[in-house]
């Protein structure tokens, strides 16, 4: 046995990106422990990173090319794998169309350097439009108001939590995702360094959630209102004349076509749609506007409903309008050392959006890429360009796309499917061909997106700690390779290190950032904190923030003509919630993150409980228009009276996980109605989903 060997590197499970000191051999993990000298982590941990090792060991994981035969699985070598791989495809477009072969990319790529890298290459040699990501189950109406509002994707505004005296939270809960679109772990030590400087963190959310245990103050809202809320504050704020543009005043068009669209959303409009009161709205609309610093953070909640485009163009447009963009203590850019803005600008370049619509029920497509929520209608209705077969990337949307029922029974007709995966799951278990994918410990670790999205700059690279199982190529090259075989070459392009020592050149800390400077950091190098930058950053045509885009004004006579919900065959409305040891579908088949009592569970205000005649613990049939599930319940006044809440991503309804870690578990998608969407976006409405309660038995 080797000497044990210590690495420094970052988490990639979540968006958090805390960083761990690994103490390893050549075979095994030893330990993974917190690293106190992170400076954007400082020492916080959560199980995930624990896991880390669990998913390399996992008994159940793939780790040689699967073909299936018959209906079953065997074993094939790479090369015919491959070759199977690219002819099926082919044969797929000869006998149809370039868009009859689907590609959907699953949560992990996001934290994979090689495979961000190396992914566009291969959907452009497949030739297909027809692409679909976890993106539009998430955050898609984030990058559509910077598409709008600032003209790049990833121009993504940051709280600035670390100096700010003001935080708003709306339908997010960062103490357990450590910062969804805002990389920022250890929230709850953030949150309480807030109020020890005499701030304030008010949390708006149905659920009384562990982010709101520990704010200032916490205020229920029925879903699917956030929209009335926000544009009530800025109602106020421009009614009061409290608006402050700051350093950006002379850069911002449209404040005039704002004042006149919003004239109706009124507080007393707001309080009758979201059950908070006037008064409140009001007194939070000024607290807002006359704080040293302020920042508004609209996450899940707000994004994953039927007007997600218009909750995060209302999130900037508050922000803006108070002098709180681009300024310390509010929502700000980072300067990574990988600029992926820059290296991606758009500036000069007129376009169009949306990019196009799909094909069977005219939802946009925004960065390439189609709402997730139409996939089903694209492989089930017939003329060109109908999926007729798909590939996959480490993802799994039959649990974690919205009627996944549906996805599954489409799957079933197709031609073709071959995926790149960890697991026979849910989704793969479809396929005709699964490639074995690597995991984290076997890959290089340089986190491109979040590195993006943190709240302070840091830049942190480790190499790949192992070689994959079987001697098979790491999951980039897996990529690669297929890409070859697709277009001809003779050879794959260059390494993820190679690609990342020149892109590093060109980024804001060329001087100080290289990977052998990373490597030598041992840990995360500290970049300082966010700096005023928007000005000479943003991408529109004409180079000036756009405050009131057209897309965002026409949508408001959908938001006035919407009502409360009055459904008595489905009077609840459904959530969903983050659990701090699992992510997505991915996390469940390892045996520390699922042991102890059972999370799945459907949480449920005792009001309701008692008017259902249903106990803690008991089982309770929840129904939907797409379908129903099963589950224990959860009598907790943590819920908004008429709001439900269910787990986001639990699943593996089929049986493929080990004995030693299955637990019964439901999928929340198994109810998520694929035709609930925000027009603006194409964003799946998994929030407030109506739906019926019973107790069995």
């Amino acid at each position: 046995m080797t000497q044990p060997q210590i690495q420094h590197r970052t988490c990639n499970i979540c968006e958090a990106m805390c960083g761990l000191i690994i103490t390893h051999d050549d075979t095994q993990v030893l330990s993974i422990k917190p690293d106190p000298d992170d400076p954007l982590s400082r020492g916080h941990i959560c199980p995930k990173a624990v896991a880390l090792q669990d998913f390399r060991t996992d008994p159940d994981r793939i780790t040689k090319p699967l073909r299936k035969v018959n209906g079953e699985f065997v074993e094939i070598g790479w090369d015919e794998a491959l070759e199977y791989a690219a002819e099926r495809i082919r044969a797929v477009q000869s006998a149809h169309d370039r868009d009859a072969v689907g590609v959907y990319l699953g949560n992990p790529n996001a934290h994979k350097f090689g495979n961000l890298l190396n992914l566009p290459s291969l959907v452009k040699a497949i030739g297909t439009s027809n692409r679909y990501s976890s993106a539009t189950a998430d955050q898609i109406p984030h990058h559509v108001a910077s598409i709008h509002m600032l003209g790049h994707p990833m121009l993504i505004p940051v709280p600035d939590i670390d100096r700010t005296d003001y935080m708003l939270i709306i339908g997010g809960n960062p103490v357990v995702s450590n910062g969804s679109m805002m990389t920022a772990p250890g929230f709850g030590r953030r949150i309480e360094e807030v109020k020890a400087r005499g701030g304030q963190v008010v949390v708006i959310d149905p659920r009384r959630t562990e982010t709101a245990d520990k704010a200032s103050a916490h205020h229920f809202i029925r879903p699917e209102t956030d929209a009335f809320l926000m544009l009530a504050m800025v109602h106020v704020i421009l009614d009061r004349g409290l608006v402050d543009l700051g350093h950006l005043a002379d850069r911002i068009d449209g404040l005039d076509a704002l004042k006149e669209a919003i004239k109706p959303l009124t507080p007393a409009l707001a309080a009758d749609h979201t059950g908070i009161a006037q008064e409140v709205i009001e007194q939070m609309a000024t607290d807002f506007a006359n704080a040293k610093s302020a920042v508004c953070y609209a996450r899940m909640g707000a994004s994953t409903q039927s007007f997600g485009g218009l909750c995060q163009w209302a999130s900037n447009v508050l922000n803006i309008i108070t002098g709180n963009f681009d300024v310390e203590g509010g929502a700000m850019f980072t300067t990574p050392a990988l600029d992926y803005v820059g290296m991606t600008s758009r500036k000069g370049k007129h376009r169009t959006y949306p990019e196009r619509r799909s094909r069977v029920s005219g939802q946009p497509l925004y960065n390439g890429e189609f709402p997730v929520s139409v996939m089903a209608e694209e492989m089930e209705t017939p003329g060109p360009g109908q999926i007729k077969a798909l590939v996959t990337v480490a993802g799994n949307p039959v649990l974690t796309a919205p009627n996944g029922r549906r996805i599954e029974a489409a799957l079933e007709g197709l031609d073709f499917m071959m995926s790149i995966d960890i697991h026979l799951n849910d989704t793969t278990r479809h396929a005709d061909l699964i490639l074995p994918g690597t995991v984290a410990l076997e890959e290089v670790m340089y986190d491109i997106v979040f590195h993006t999205f943190a709240v302070r700059n840091t830049a942190a690279y480790a190499p790949a700690m192992f070689a994959p199982p079987e001697g098979n190529p790491q999951e980039w090259e897996v990529i690669a390779r297929l890409t070859a075989k697709l277009t001809g070459a003779n050879q794959i392009g260059p390494s993820p290190d190679q690609v990342l020592s020149m892109l590093l050149t060109q980024g804001f800390h060329a001087d100080q950032v290289t990977i052998p400077t990373m490597q030598s950091a041992q840990g995360s190098i500290d970049l300082g904190p966010m700096v005023p930058n928007l000005a000479d950053r943003l991408e529109t045509p004409e180079g000036r923030l756009d405050l009131a885009p057209d897309v965002f004004l026409d949508d408001l006579p959908r938001l006035l003509d919407s009502t409360a919900l009055e459904d008595e065959d489905f009077p609840y409305l459904m959530i969903g919630r983050r659990q701090v040891r699992s992510h997505n579908s991915w996390t469940q088949n390892s045996p520390r993150l699922v042991k102890g009592r059972n999370r799945c569970t459907v949480q449920i205000n005792p009001v309701d409980a008692d008017r259902l005649g249903i106990a803690d613990e008991s089982e309770v049939q929840v129904s939907g228009r797409v379908g129903s599930v099963t589950l224990p319940a959860e009598i907790t006044d943590t819920m908004a009276p008429g709001v439900v809440s269910i787990p986001q991503g639990w699943g593996q309804r089929n049986g493929q996980l080990s004995a030693a870690t299955k637990v019964q578990t439901v999928s929340i998608n198994d109810l998520t109605d694929d035709q609930r969407i925000d027009p603006i976006s194409g964003n799946a409405a998994f929030n407030g989903v109506p739906v019926a309660l019973a107790a069995v038995g």
